[in-house]
């Protein structure tokens, strides 16, 4: 049969859902619309750090709570990824750069961000785009690297909106593995929320960040004070409802169905990560060829889903980590162990070592979990890999080889 004519896939690998497609999360999202969005609309400032492993959907889910805030709130969003920062400078310049593109929502808000902001925009583009004005930005630096000066920056910007409605902002720094290596960085997120509570006037501002666990430890670690200005809000794994009905919006969005066995397929190999989730139903809607994905779709869309994980994830940073002939021998015959099982206990794998891979071992699992291949399990002895993807490649590749 010929292949159906193909549109927009309506997923998205590697990008935050798109809000019509958002679902779950229901009580994590009351959690932060009760006790941090309504508080800040009411004037109160509270600062949330949401957690949860690679994947699990942290940044999609700050800005979907960050939509609702600014449709149903009043507040205004201002969403600042820190991928690339290591330093407070670079932090400073992205939460401008963030301001200054903020109020997408809004014509009004977006031309008044463009007008306070108007020396950081550089050459104007077509469609509304521009580039940044450099030189400007990095001169102003300085001033937004201490709690005040960027308290003082806020208050700015929340005071260019206030007489359209405004009520206070929602300010999200994301992808922060970067930056939580600088000590400082801990000692200015305390010293903004306690500059902030303790003026005259606070600055109604709900201060999100996202992050795995660690990073919030990282932090902890630097400065112990930390530890008590964040509500913390744990992301955990879609469940197999919640998987179900994704799949199937998504899918009906362009008048595809998916079988009973092939959906079973897709929610078990994406165990609850909408990350995987975004790559199994990506392969499966450009594999299928009759508007129906079934089992047959959704086998070779998890196959190729893992092979695309391995060659940008696996290959790239853990078998070339793996320098060690003996680590990528431990590798492969962990691989070779059930594919279903994403967990192992250590004393088992022993077993099919040599004595040099049983001396080499314990360095071995270090590696891999710094790696976020693994983590430790609840009970003594237990690994469980982090991906399922991941394990599936691990699988595949001892296989082939």
């Amino acid at each position: 049969m010929a292949a159906i004519s193909k549109g927009k896939s309506p997923f998205y690998p590697g990008q935050p859902v798109p809000v019509e497609l958002f679902v779950g999360r229901a009580r994590q999202i009351e959690r932060i619309l009760q006790r941090g969005v309504g508080q800040v609309s009411q004037g109160k400032p509270v600062a949330l750090f949401v957690q949860g492993e690679y994947g699990i959907g942290k940044s999609s889910i700050a800005r979907f709570v960050q939509w609702l805030a600014e449709k149903d709130y009043g507040l205004h969003g201002i969403y600042a990824p820190l991928g690339g920062a290591g330093r407070l400078a670079d932090l400073a310049i992205a939460v401008t750069e963030a301001t200054l593109r903020s109020g997408a929502y809004d014509p009004t808000r977006s031309e008044r961000m463009r007008d306070f902001l108007a020396k950081y925009v550089g050459q104007q583009e077509m469609f509304g785009f521009f580039t940044l004005n450099l030189e400007a930005l990095k001169r102003d630096v300085p001033n937004l690297t201490t709690p005040f000066g960027m308290l003082r920056f806020l208050s700015q910007t929340r005071d260019r909106l206030k007489d359209i409605g405004v009520k206070g902002l929602f300010l999200i720094l994301d992808e922060i593995n970067g930056i939580t290596s600088d000590p400082e960085f801990a000692h200015f997120i305390k010293g903004l929320v306690e500059a902030n509570s303790l003026s005259r006037e606070p600055l109604p501002l709900l201060l999100m960040l996202c992050g795995v666990e660690e990073r919030r430890r990282e932090m902890i670690s630097a400065h112990q004070p930390v530890d008590r200005i964040f509500d913390v809000i744990d992301i955990s794994v879609l469940t197999n409802d919640e998987m179900t009905t994704f799949f199937e919006r998504a899918l009906e969005s362009v008048q595809m169905k998916v079988t009973t066995d092939a959906m079973a397929l897709l929610t078990h190999y994406s165990a609850g990560f909408p990350k995987v989730m975004h790559l199994v139903g990506d392969e499966a809607y450009w594999l299928d060829a009759d508007g129906t994905v079934d089992k047959q779709d959704a086998l070779k869309a998890v196959v190729a889903a893992a092979d695309d994980v391995g060659k940008k994830y696996v290959d790239q940073q853990v078998y070339r980590a793996l320098r060690s002939p003996d680590y990528r021998s431990i590798l492969a015959k962990i691989g070779k162990m059930d594919p279903s099982a994403m967990s192992f206990i250590k004393g088992d794998v022993e077993k099919g070592l040599t004595e040099t891979e049983k001396k080499k071992f314990n360095n071995f699992l270090q590696k891999m979990k710094r790696l976020q291949v693994l983590r430790s399990g609840e009970t003594t002895g237990e690994y469980i890999f982090n991906m399922r993807m991941v394990r599936l490649y691990i699988w595949l590749q001892s296989l082939t080889k």
